[in-house]
C-alpha cells in the first residue's frame, strides 16, 4: 500500500508533469520533502502560482464513467475552463447585459475569469491570504462576523396572486416581505454597483441535467465571490454558451453595503437576502459569507424542480456511484459526515450537497464541492484533505504562522468558528463521476449524529418509516456546540434541510415515495453519533465502524443478514455485519452498562420524534405518523 509520503510526492509529480512548464518538473522532482520549494516572502503579492498548462497523454482517471461515453481521454483541470473575458469601455455593462438589470456605471467588467486569473485578481486586491497547505498554495478568507449563513435574515417576496402566493410554505424559513421593500432594496443594490469602476459577473448553469438545469447569473464586488460560485457551480465549456446569456436568475451581491432602513421595512436587522421569484432577481447586503450564494440559489431550485412537469424531486443529500453503476444517496445535516462518507476512494463521486431526480436518475446540481475543515486530517478524510490546493478556497481557516513566514490552515483551531469550510471544483476529487449524473438509486441512506446513543449503527427502513424519517430529519446538538446547551439536544429538520425549504415539507415526501416504490429504492438509517451512553458517558462511532456499516449496504451484505425489530422505534436492526462484529455494538441496549438508563433515554427520544411529528399529521397525500416509534 502507498505511504501518505509516496502519495504526496505522486500527486506533486503528477501535477508537475500536466504542465509544460520544465522548471515545474524540475522543481517537483527536488521536492523529497513533499513541500512546495518556492519561497514565500510574507506580503502576499509575492504568492503567483505557476499557470499550468495540461498535457493531456498524462491526464489518468482512477475511475472511467459507467456512462456508455468514455470520458478516459477528456481533460479536466483548471486549465480547461476558459471562457474568460475582460471588458471595457463606456459600453461594458452593455456588452455583458447587466445594463439590463440598469447597472451601467462600471467601464470594467470581470467575466467568467479562469482559476489564475481570480488568484491574481484576490491577491493584487488584497481580498485575504495565501496558505501553504500541504497539497498547494490555497487563497483563504476571512468573511467578518458572520462565518455561517443567517437564516433570519432570508426573505421572499409576496407577490400578491403569484403562482409564489399560492405555493410557497411560508412562515418562519419563507418569510414574506412586500415587492415595495424589495424595490428599495434593489434600487440600493444598483445605485451602489453603479458608483463602482468595476465589477466581477459570472455567468453558470444549476443542474447538471440539460433538461431542468437553470441559468444562473452573479454580479459580485470582488474577485474571491466569483471565485467562490466559479467552485460551486457548474461552469461553462465554452464562449457559444454564455453569448447572449440570458439568465433565469440573477443574485446581486452587495454584501458591502447594509440596510439601514431594516426597521421601517419590517427586517430583523441590517442584513437582507431577498428573493423575488417572479422578477427572477436576488439582492443580497451585510453579508459577506459565501454559502448565501450558494444556498440561496438551493431554495430556488427547491421550488422550480417539484413545480415542473413532470414533478421532479431536489434533494440536500451527497450522491456517489459505483462500477457497476448502483447509485447512492446520502442525506444528513451539518456533523453528520455526509460529504465525509460519500467521499469513498471505491466509488465515485457525482457530488457532496445538492442533488436532483428526475425520469433518467439522478443530477448534481453543483460543480464543486463545500466541506466542513474542522478537525480534518488526511487520514480521516483524505479525498477532503488532498482537494486542499490551488484553485480551492479557505473560508474562515485560522492560519499558523511558520518559522519560514509560510502561513499554514490549523483546522483544530476553531476559535474562529466551528464552521470553518473549503470550496473546491469538483475535479480536486480525483475518483469523481464526470458526466455528474447516474441511475437511480439502489440505497438511500439518512445519516443522523444521534448525541442521545439510543440508535443502532445501521437499521433498515420499510418505505413508511423511510418517510417519517425523511420528514423527520432528526439529528442531536450536542454540549458546547451553541452557548446554552449543556445536554444532548434533539435538531429536526424536514427533509434533511428545512431551511432551504420553499414547499411544505410533505411535497418533497410524496415526490420521493413515488420514486423510492417506482425504481424499487431501500431506505436505511445510519447512526454517526454516540454509543454506549449519551454525549458525556458513550463514545463517538468511529469512522472505520460507519465505513463498515455502509459498505455492507453498499455491496448487498447488509440487505441478506438477519435482522431484529427495535420494539421502540420498529426498525430492523441486523444481529451481525462484516467488520462490525455481533448485536454488542449493532444493538445499542447491549453497549450500555446501565440498561435501565437505556431504557429512559430510548423512550425520552421516542417521545421527542412523536412531539416533534405532530405538526406534519394529516398533511400530505399519505398521513406517516403510524409510522414512527410508539411511546407508551
Amino acid at each position: 500500500m502507498m505511504s501518505s509520503q509516496s502519495r504526496r510526492f505522486s500527486l506533486v509529480l503528477r501535477r508537475a508533469l500536466e504542465s509544460s512548464q520544465r522548471t515545474t518538473l524540475l522543481k517537483a522532482l527536488s521536492a523529497r520533502s513533499f513541500t512546495t520549494s518556492q519561497q514565500h516572502s510574507n506580503k502576499p503579492t509575492s504568492h503567483v502560482s505557476i499557470a499550468l498548462k495540461p498535457n493531456p497523454s498524462f491526464i489518468t482517471r482512477k475511475y472511467k464513467s459507467t456512462s456508455a461515453i468514455d470520458y478516459s481521454t477528456t481533460p479536466r483541470s483548471r486549465d480547461d475552463y476558459n471562457v474568460s473575458s475582460t471588458i471595457t469601455g463606456k459600453d461594458s455593462c452593455q456588452n455583458v447585459g447587466i445594463d439590463t438589470l440598469g447597472i451601467t456605471g462600471p467601464s470594467t467588467i470581470y467575466h467568467n475569469l479562469t482559476f489564475q486569473e481570480l488568484f491574481d485578481h484576490e491577491v493584487k486586491n488584497g481580498e485575504g491570504k495565501v496558505a501553504s497547505a500541504e497539497y498547494g498554495d490555497t487563497f483563504t478568507v476571512d468573511t467578518g462576523k458572520f462565518t455561517g449563513r443567517s437564516p433570519n435574515d432570508k426573505w421572499l417576496v409576496l407577490n400578491k396572486g403569484s403562482e409564489t402566493e399560492e405555493n410557497i410554505d411560508w412562515g418562519s424559513i419563507n418569510q414574506p416581505t412586500s415587492p415595495e421593500v424589495f424595490d428599495e432594496l434593489y434600487e440600493k443594490a444598483i445605485k451602489h454597483f453603479n458608483s463602482k469602476e468595476k465589477a466581477y459577473v459570472f455567468d453558470c448553469f444549476c443542474g447538471a441535467s440539460k433538461k431542468t438545469h437553470k441559468k444562473i447569473r452573479f454580479v459580485h464586488e470582488m474577485a474571491w465571490q466569483q471565485h467562490f460560485v466559479t467552485n460551486m457551480f457548474i461552469r461553462p465549456e465554452t464562449k457559444e454558451e454564455i453569448e447572449n446569456f440570458d439568465p433565469d436568475f440573477t443574485v446581486i451581491n452587495a454584501c458591502s453595503q447594509v440596510d439601514e432602513d431594516w426597521e421601517r421595512h419590517g427586517l430583523n436587522s441590517e442584513v437582507a437576502v431577498v428573493f423575488n421569484i417572479e422578477k427572477k432577481v436576488a439582492v443580497i447586503f451585510g453579508t459577506w459569507y459565501g454559502g448565501e450564494n450558494k444556498k440561496g440559489i438551493f431554495s430556488l431550485m427547491n421550488y422550480w424542480l417539484p413545480m415542473s412537469d413532470p414533478p421532479q424531486l431536489p434533494m440536500h443529500c451527497s450522491s456517489n456511484v459505483g462500477k457497476d453503476g448502483d447509485t447512492a444517496l446520502f442525506f444528513g445535516l451539518s456533523g453528520t459526515g455526509k460529504t465525509t462518507l460519500s467521499a469513498d476512494p471505491h466509488r465515485a463521486l457525482i457530488g457532496d450537497d445538492e442533488h436532483g431526480w428526475d425520469e433518467d436518475g439522478i443530477f448534481n446540481f453543483e460543480g464543486g464541492c463545500y466541506a466542513k475543515t474542522i478537525n480534518l486530517t488526511e487520514k480521516t478524510e483524505p479525498d477532503i484533505y488532498r482537494a486542499v490546493h490551488t484553485d480551492a478556497m479557505l473560508e474562515n481557516v485560522v492560519l499558523k504562522e511558520e518559522p519560514d513566514g509560510k502561513l499554514t490552515p490549523d483546522y483544530f483551531d476553531v476559535s474562529k468558528t466551528q464552521n470553518g469550510r473549503v470550496s473546491y471544483p469538483i475535479f480536486h476529487i480525483d475518483n469523481y463521476h464526470e458526466p455528474q449524473m447516474a441511475g437511480h438509486p439502489k440505497n438511500i441512506i439518512f445519516l443522523t449524529c444521534d448525541a442521545f446513543g439510543v440508535l443502532p449503527p445501521v437499521s433498515k427502513l420499510s418505505p413508511g418509516q423511510a418517510m417519517y424519517h425523511f420528514i423527520s430529519g432528526y439529528t442531536a446538538k450536542i454540549a458546547g456546540t451553541e452557548r446554552g446547551i449543556t445536554e444532548p439536544t434533539p435538531n429536526f429538520s424536514a427533509c434533511f434541510g428545512a431551511a432551504f425549504l420553499t414547499l411544505h415539507p410533505t411535497r418533497y415526501a410524496d415526490l420521493l415515495a413515488d420514486k423510492m416504490e417506482k425504481h424499487d429504492s431501500h431506505a436505511w438509517l445510519v447512526n454517526t453519533g454516540w454509543s454506549g451512553g449519551s454525549y458525556g458517558v458513550g463514545s463517538r462511532m468511529s469512522i472505520q465502524t460507519t465505513r463498515a456499516c455502509i459498505d455492507s449496504i453498499l455491496d448487498g451484505t447488509a440487505a441478506q443478514t438477519e435482522f431484529k425489530e427495535d420494539t421502540t422505534f420498529g426498525f430492523e436492526v441486523p444481529v451481525s455485519l462484516p467488520e462490525v462484529g455481533d448485536d454488542h455494538l449493532l444493538n445499542p441496549r447491549n453497549a450500555w452498562d446501565d440498561k435501565e438508563q437505556y431504557y429512559v433515554t430510548s423512550k425520552k427520544l421516542a417521545g421527542m420524534f412523536v412531539k416533534n411529528f405532530e405538526k406534519f399529521h394529516d398533511m400530505g397525500s399519505t398521513d406517516y405518523t403510524q409510522y414512527g416509534p410508539k411511546v407508551e
